[in-house]
């Protein structure tokens, strides 16, 4: 049986939601990506709202900026016409933005690097059709 080209296929499927996506992304944030990863694991597939309340009392540096981009991607999908209260956080990444490495004099003429970890996030919204 041949196909009649009406029916997608699921990776076609995924190509349309993934532009229908609303993205946003901080490039360098001047923390560790595990300590990072802590507090985007807490949001990863909440409503928007639910998670910048979550956000809002997390006694966690990387709280903040999480929220501001969560608040950016939010405003974002608002000015494409999207409804704020159906969206859902799809997916968010934590990944490393490279190191800053400076060097610690040590005994007998050695020296000990520092290394200062940086972390990418990128965060990707999609709205929620089981409301």
């Amino acid at each position: 049986m041949a196909s009649t080209g009406t029916h997608k296929q699921p990776a076609q499927m995924r190509k349309d939601e993934d532009k229908k996506a609303i993205r946003a992304s901080l490039s360098t944030y001047n923390q560790s990506p595990r300590k990072v990863r802590l507090v985007t694991d807490l949001v990863k597939g909440k409503k928007v709202t639910e998670a910048v309340k979550a956000l809002a009392f997390l006694p966690k540096r990387a709280a903040l900026p999480v929220q501001k981009l969560i608040e950016s991607a939010a405003a974002t999908a608002k000015s494409r016409g999207e409804d704020v209260d159906t969206l859902r956080i799809a997916d968010v990444r934590v990944d490393s933005a490279g190191m800053f490495t400076r060097f610690m004099p040590r005994a007998m003429g050695r020296a000990a690097p520092i290394r200062k970890r940086r972390s990418r996030i990128t965060l990707r919204l999609t709205s929620d059709t089981t409301k």
